[in-house]
């Protein structure tokens, strides 16, 4: 990331749990957690859009003067993958690997700064079974058949990030990975806790026995070991906010006996295309690498995603990407013409913009002003071409064509 002189200003960002933009006021090393991929399917433009948020973010933390605690797990033992590879006939793990592999290569193409922490679940599940042990020990784990389950009655906050009614949650706990039908249980919506060995089945011995983790407690527990409780920002798709985000809040805090898990979270919009949310069950996916196989800049394509408000819900077009290419020129153009000023007064506009809430339509409406002007000018200030060239790379993540 190039050094930009000066700092960003404070971050301001909407936080799900309260409904509001808010300031972040992390210490001197902001904390994030952000819940990564299932392996197998990546990377897709969804996903994509996600982790170049938090990429944002990152970026925007580093230029205000902070260090970054960045944690992300991935999902690399699950029911979707194990149902993938019994269709591919394949070994999960070695689909795991293989998607994980490929989803590194495809941010580091996309110039997404890397977390500090990477982890998957397995690598947790010692650490998963001792924190399910201890909710068993404090009462809030019961037993159905040989597996074990959280008891949402035991968790006085819960609704609380989501602020979802119970109606609405039940509408979607099943599409979600929930299973609220299951005899037993003592609420429809109690998250599975550890899931008993299965015939065919992958499953690790344990204090809790021979299984494997439910998908929630395997982020709480790589969060709390690395980052500990009350960390900045919890963040993902929207999608995550409910079960995912809601139920890991209950976990930490009947763990802990502490609150708030984090203290804002923060949630990405969902990626269309041909009409319907971008999905590896609908097959309406667009890979990263399929358009980098065939030729697309990885700089065009970071700015056509960026482009959008990292809230909004918005369809994927072959417009996005032709925008982002002629965009990206007439920006080089201006950074290379040495008729450039004003770009003390530009970044200061990308930095205002970023810091409200990650408005880049805003930061990048503002360096389109100063790029669709240079011809007027008179010519600035030697190298103020490349002060822009430098703060776009740095804030935005893009990097402008240098004149040949």
């Amino acid at each position: 990331m190039p050094a930009v002189a000066g700092a960003g200003p404070a971050l301001r960002m909407f936080d799900t749990a309260t409904g509001q933009i808010r300031p972040i006021t992390p210490g001197p090393t902001a904390s994030l957690y952000v819940c990564g991929i299932t392996p197998y399917d990546a990377t897709h433009l969804g996903h994509a859009f996600t982790y170049l948020t938090f990429d944002l973010l990152q970026r925007s933390w580093l230029d205000a003067g902070h260090d970054v605690h960045y944690v992300q797990n991935v999902t690399d033992i699950d029911d979707p993958l194990l149902e993938r590879a019994v269709a591919r006939g394949e070994d999960w793990r070695v689909i795991a690997e293989r998607e994980t592999e490929l989803f590194r290569h495809d941010m580091t193409a996309l110039a997404v700064l890397p977390p500090a922490n990477y982890r998957g679940a397995v690598e947790a599940i010692p650490s998963i079974a001792v924190y399910v042990e201890q909710l068993r020990v404090n009462g809030v784990v019961y037993q159905v058949d040989e597996d074990l389950y959280f008891d949402i009655s035991q968790a006085p906050r819960f609704g609380e990030v989501s602020r979802w009614s119970e109606e609405h949650m039940l509408k979607v706990f099943a599409e979600r990975g929930g299973d609220p039908e299951r005899p037993g249980k003592r609420h429809p919506l109690d998250p599975l806790m550890w899931r008993a060995k299965r015939p065919d089945e992958p499953a690790w011995d344990t204090l809790l026995g021979h299984g494997r983790p439910g998908w929630h407690i395997e982020c709480v527990a790589i969060a709390l070991d690395d980052l500990g409780m009350s960390f900045d920002v919890q963040g993902g798709g929207n999608d995550l906010i409910f079960p995912h985000h809601e139920m890991g809040a209950a976990h930490a805090e009947a763990i802990t006996g502490s609150w708030p898990y984090a203290r804002h979270y923060v949630h990405v919009g969902m990626v269309g295309y041909e009409g319907h949310k971008m999905s590896k069950s609908r097959g309406n996916l667009v890979f990263v690498s399929r358009l980098l196989a065939d030729g697309v800049d990885p700089n065009d394509l970071r700015l056509a995603l960026v482009s959008h408000h990292y809230r909004e819900d918005w369809e994927w077009t072959e417009a996005d990407l032709a925008g982002a290419r002629q965009r990206r020129d007439m920006w080089s153009i201006a950074a290379n013409s040495g008729f450039t000023r004003g770009a003390g007064e530009v970044i200061d506009a990308i930095r205002s913009s970023l810091a409200d809430d990650l408005d880049t339509t805003s930061a990048i409406s503002a360096i389109d002003a100063w790029a669709r002007g240079y011809e007027e000018r008179s010519p600035g200030p030697r190298g103020d071409g490349e002060l822009m060239r430098a703060a776009i790379d740095a804030l935005l993540g893009v990097h402008l064509s240098r004149a040949d």
